[in-house]
């Protein structure tokens, strides 16, 4: 961030290990202890995936809050910009316009017309949404209620119902409009949608042989640092993306050493990823919001394979506006994912509709507009 001319200021969440340990070792015991949990359902991984998330994250709001109130007392910002899930009282009580980065999916900002953030159930049938969020209300009623009051203790306004954030006096979210939920859940005024919010700072992408001079339609796959570090998901996708006659660029993660490649396939721990996704015809991934929307950014279907927080979201939404496939990371069959493959790049007409919307996204430029929004809002 220096570089970029930034003065920065780096905050800890939790106080420091007391021994260091091995990174390998890390996402190996990580994965262990939490990957059954993304085979449960959205409404099981509430109380066993969601919940432990928000417990976490509350957590390093409360210990970084003294460090937090020092900076903005020395820095005196003109604005102060947040992009995370979670309320930091210090920023909201240091008397600057606050604005409020939605980088998630925009679900995230709820409705009474749109699915529940975080159940993956779809906008066109509501049987399941009440069930979904009274097990929401279960889960967390009792931390966000304790939450809310440790908000309030420190000078914050109270949090809206079941919200573990405010919103700002300037509100963006990263979504691209092809998927956006306005229609059923219209925001007001200080919301402004970022169509894509695509960095350009990743290094230039030479296709490498032997895929260059293979054959064959371009796909990239990626899960994502979590997701990737499930070795046994990486490779049961692996193995039967190796039986097709198309080319594969693997983002292989943490484990990567452990990640063993087909033939038609190249790849590496890590990737230059909006440097890639212009170059390949389709984009298989765990549906995180940054992927999704850098995907529909360059007008590629995608398949999803979708593991916990708004990738269920994200991976519905893709789906049922016809944009590409979602598949259960765990229990799809070979023929269900080579299926998708060959209909998603068959399709012709889907893939002129990607390239005329990823061609609009770029021009509304989401990253100026948001430049130009903050410096608005500072003045």
């Amino acid at each position: 961030m220096t570089a970029l001319g930034f003065e920065e200021d780096l905050v800890d969440l939790a106080p420091p290990a007391e021994e260091e340990q091995d990174a390998g070792q890390f996402w190996k015991d990580f994965i262990r202890d939490t990957a059954p949990e993304y085979r449960k359902s959205t409404a099981d991984q509430l109380e066993t995936v969601t919940k432990p998330i928000w417990d976490a994250l509350i957590d390093g709001v409360k210990y970084c809050e003294p460090r937090l109130k020092e900076i903005v007392e020395r820095v005196r910002p003109d604005v102060i910009v947040e992009d995370n899930v979670i309320t930091f009282p210090a920023l909201l009580t240091a008397g600057r316009p606050f604005v409020r980065i939605v980088s998630c999916n925009p679900l995230e900002v709820r409705g009474e017309n749109v699915a529940p953030v975080f159940s993956g159930l779809p906008a066109d049938d509501r049987s399941g949404w009440e069930d979904f969020r009274a097990e929401y209300d279960r889960t967390h009623r009792e931390l966000w209620t304790s939450f809310n009051e440790w908000v309030v203790a420190q000078g914050a306004a109270p949090l809206p119902d079941l919200d573990f954030i405010h919103e700002g006096d300037l509100n963006l979210y990263v979504f691209p409009e092809v998927l956006d939920y306005t229609d059923a859940r219209p925001l007001g005024d200080t919301w402004h949608r970022l169509d894509s919010s695509v960095r350009e700072t990743d290094e230039d992408f030479t296709l490498p042989e032997p895929l260059a001079s293979r054959e064959g339609a371009l796909v990239y796959f990626s899960l994502g640092s979590l997701g990737s570090a499930d070795v046994a998901l990486m490779q049961r996708v692996i193995d039967v993306l190796g039986t097709t006659p198309y080319r594969f660029i693997v983002s292989k993660g943490p484990l990567h050493e452990e990640i063993k490649l087909a033939e038609n396939m190249w790849g590496a721990e890590f990737l230059p990823q909006t440097t890639i996704l212009p170059l390949v015809d389709l984009v298989i991934t765990h549906g995180g919001n940054n992927t999704t929307t850098e995907a529909l950014h360059f007008g590629k279907p995608m398949i999803v394979l979708p593991l916990f927080w708004d990738q269920y979201d994200n991976a519905q939404r893709v789906d049922e506006l016809g944009y590409g496939v979602r598949l259960a990371p765990y229990t799809f069959t070979d023929e269900e994912l080579t299926g998708a493959l060959d209909r998603l790049l068959g399709d012709t007409a889907l893939r002129e509709r990607l390239a005329a919307a990823g061609e609009e996204i770029r021009r509304r430029d989401g990253l100026r507009r948001a430049a130009d929004l903050i410096e608005r809002a500072g003045a």
